[in-house]
């Protein structure tokens, strides 16, 4: 007999409780997943989050770069990735040895490496930044030479409002931020004249400079709740535009485009996140602890200067 989505979402809850686990989700999970949550936010927060929960098993509903940056920082705790497909296209486009090859070959910069990075590519990094705390953080160091990476969007969005720095960049990022063009921009403007644009860094600079606020997921959703404006054209991804319905029913969110949807985060259904409650289904994220020591190194970095 068919289930509902309540009946599922009810035995998630029944059985997390009952098997003592945490269960993080991404903003840009589908709301039937953030709604059985413990807790929700961008990849960095939820990863604090799972440290500081009692729970020894926590599952990570989002894609693997994150659930290994929660297994970096609870490496005592079983971490689940609640479908094992989900991946990363940004995260994954760099090999390690590429890294250190471009390096070698441009005099030793600081590599300053997004948080959306595998944890292997963290091992040849300086220091992890976060869409929030890039500016912040690039700004503070007293290298002059920057390797950012992978991606550009964010990378260029760093190198125009830091001065005094040296930053290379190199062709890498987000597919579905970068498919955002300026004329689906001015389209949504003109559809929407009275709404303000609120756009991830990760869009292409011809995006950006619309932008009446440029931020990271959480601070695109915090500007919205706070903000005296009641109408946003919202450029990150879909979920976002659904979760700023549901928490502020008085205003009104419009999406900048219909493709920034992220395919790998909505591989992640309700029923995987059963499965891995019942222990059939997920994958327990395992890493070498030698590779989790060095890739903790730029992590720890991060937190020191942010």
């Amino acid at each position: 007999m068919a289930k509902t989505i309540a009946e599922v979402q009810n035995e998630i809850l029944k059985l997390k409780n009952e098997k003592d686990i945490c269960i993080l989700a991404h903003s840009y999970q589908g709301r039937e997943i953030i709604e059985i949550a413990d807790f929700v936010g961008d990849s960095y927060a939820l990863s604090v989050k799972a440290k500081s929960v009692p729970n020894k098993t926590v599952i990570m509903c989002g894609v693997r770069f994150m659930a290994e940056t929660v297994k970096l920082l609870s490496p005592d705790k079983t971490v689940i990735l609640s479908n094992k497909n989900a991946g990363c296209p940004m995260a994954e486009q760099f090999e390690k040895e590429e890294i250190e090859y471009i390096k070698k070959k441009n005099g030793d910069p600081c590599v300053v490496c997004y948080i959306n990075t595998t944890t292997e590519l963290k091992t040849v990094c300086d220091v992890c930044v976060t869409s929030s705390s890039a500016l912040k953080i690039v700004e503070k160091l007293d290298d002059k030479d920057i390797l950012f990476i992978p991606d550009i969007n964010l990378g260029t969005y760093v190198k125009n409002n830091v001065k005094g720095k040296n930053i290379q960049l190199l062709h890498g990022g987000c597919p579905v931020h970068a498919c955002v063009t300026e004329n689906e921009v001015l389209k949504a403007k003109e559809a929407h004249p009275n709404a303000l644009l609120l756009v991830h860094p990760e869009c292409v600079p011809e995006v950006v400079k619309h932008a009446d606020y440029v931020g990271s997921t959480s601070g695109i959703m915090d500007f919205a709740k706070s903000s005296d404006a009641d109408e946003f054209i919202i450029g990150t991804e879909q979920a976002i535009v659904e979760t700023l319905q549901f928490e502020c029913p008085e205003k009104s969110f419009y999406p900048l485009s219909v493709n920034i949807t992220c395919r790998n985060m909505k591989t992640t259904t309700l029923v995987d996140v059963l499965n891995c409650c019942k222990g059939t289904g997920g994958e327990v994220i395992e890493l070498e602890e030698d590779t989790m020591k060095k890739a903790k190194k730029c992590i720890d970095r991060m937190i020191e200067l942010g």
